[in-house]
């Protein structure tokens, strides 16, 4: 019951592909997602991956995801939850799109995120784009 996603086309390819890029990348991750609150702030901003037409970051505004909840019938309330819930200082919580889809990844980061920006030692620039360079790399059509 509880086995590996089936792959049955690109519905469920990109998935399991997100899921191997974030096993492989979670301290950058967890880097990232700290330097993303700290410059966001308190404009609850969340961090967002959409994987067309390449994969790249962007920053999904709360009231956005809220407007998308309403438009799917609240198919996508746990997933404000989880965002409202949100501790940026032990947990990493990223919004993927890709397909028509939403995928919610989130992950307690050991070491804590700030730990990790503090050990990575590098910009949010230049996480953004190793990040990027390496989910080219990992996911694909």
């Amino acid at each position: 019951m509880f086995s590996s996603p089936q792959l049955d086309g690109k519905e469920n390819n990109w998935r399991y592909q997100l899921n191997k890029f974030v096993k492989a990348n979670q301290r950058e991750l967890a880097a990232l997602s700290w330097g993303f609150w700290l410059a966001k702030g308190d404009s609850q901003d969340t961090l967002g991956i959409d994987l067309k037409p390449t994969p790249h970051f962007i920053s999904c505004p709360k009231a956005e995801l809220e407007k998308l909840n309403q438009n799917v019938d609240n198919h996508i309330q746990e997933i404000l939850g989880v965002i409202d819930g949100y501790k940026a200082d032990k947990e990493v919580v990223i919004i993927a799109i890709g397909n028509s889809q939403i995928k919610l990844i989130q992950f307690q980061s050991e070491p804590p995120p700030s730990l990790c920006y503090d050990e990575i030692a590098a910009d949010i620039d230049t996480l953004v784009q190793l990040l990027e360079q390496r989910m080219l790399e990992q996911i694909k059509d």
